[in-house]
């Protein structure tokens, strides 16, 4: 089915972003954190804990210290939070019930926490995405987020550290810091995919040509721009600012033409995580006359 079809109905889209992240977050907990001995932190790092202390089943024990968590979140988040944390806080123990003997394991501590903390980190941004949580301590991340204005990543690391140092009284220290490299990467890997950080450059051209500059711009990447009037802060002169978005081809392209047409030419070239508009996240020409 189309996608386009899923945003018209945006509460279905972000109900199905919640399936498809909840179910990379059970398939990283089966295929790399449980095999590893790696307690990643969250609810699944004490099913860890409890299945190697007493064999207990880790989506059962997922599913009953998640049910006063979901009662928190709801409280704080809203009931529209909650219901979408019902569908995570179910669908990922649900995931690891099934693919409970899957045969495709790591027990490598290092690749465990690598790619355990990839694959957890890009389900939970995902979730996230969808304005939802997987339950435990991925709700309360959220209400950290909430409260403190902490991104989505760090406010996981802070929660999630908490039980990977209490993970040390019954994994020895080695895997304990394996799991302090998994939760890191998975901070990382949940802003990176909440933000869709993407190869564009946001370009900063301050030049007393605009009219030469812009037109460079025009004829070459063929990209929009926006012109701030500015003063020198040394000389007090009054000049223009141009602000572009390109990709990254297209940045290294003008890069080329400014230091070849213009090398006296004042230029930043600054990492943009994600554009939105015309031309990015929507069509460059749709509806207008060429």
């Amino acid at each position: 089915m189309n996608r386009s079809l899923f945003k018209q109905n945006s509460t279905l889209y972000e109900y199905l972003q919640i399936i498809v992240g909840a179910t990379l977050v059970g398939l990283a907990y089966n295929i790399f954190l449980l095999p590893s001995k790696l307690a990643a932190g969250g609810i699944s790092g004490v099913s860890t804990i409890l299945f190697e202390m007493y064999g207990l089943s880790p989506a059962l024990t997922q599913v009953i210290i998640n049910l006063p968590i979901f009662i928190i979140g709801w409280i704080a988040m809203g009931k529209d939070f909650s219901g979408k944390t019902l569908v995570g806080t179910f669908w990922v123990p649900f995931i690891i019930f099934l693919s409970a003997n899957i045969p495709y394991t790591i027990t490598n501590p290092f690749l465990g926490a690598l790619y355990g903390g990839i694959v957890l980190g890009a389900g939970l941004g995902i979730v996230y995405k969808g304005g939802g949580s997987t339950g435990g301590t991925a709700a309360i991340a959220q209400v950290v987020k909430k409260f403190t204005g902490l991104s989505s990543g760090y406010s996981q690391l802070i929660v999630d550290g908490f039980v990977v140092i209490a993970s040390i009284i019954v994994f020895n220290l080695e895997l304990t810091l394996f799991a302090l490299i998994c939760i890191f990467i998975t901070s990382k890997a949940i802003d990176t995919v909440q933000l869709r950080t993407a190869a564009t450059k946001l370009i900063l051209i301050i030049t007393d040509d605009e009219d030469k500059i812009q037109g460079l711009i025009h004829d070459n990447v063929d990209r929009g721009l926006t012109k701030v009037r500015s003063v020198g802060g040394y000389s007090n002169e009054q000049r223009t600012m141009i602000l572009c978005v390109t990709e990254q081809p297209e940045a290294v392209q003008l890069k080329r033409i400014l230091q070849k047409e213009e090398p006296s030419t004042f230029a930043i070239f600054i990492n943009a995580s994600e554009i939105l508009g015309r031309g990015f996240s929507l069509d460059k020409y749709y509806g207008q006359k060429l």
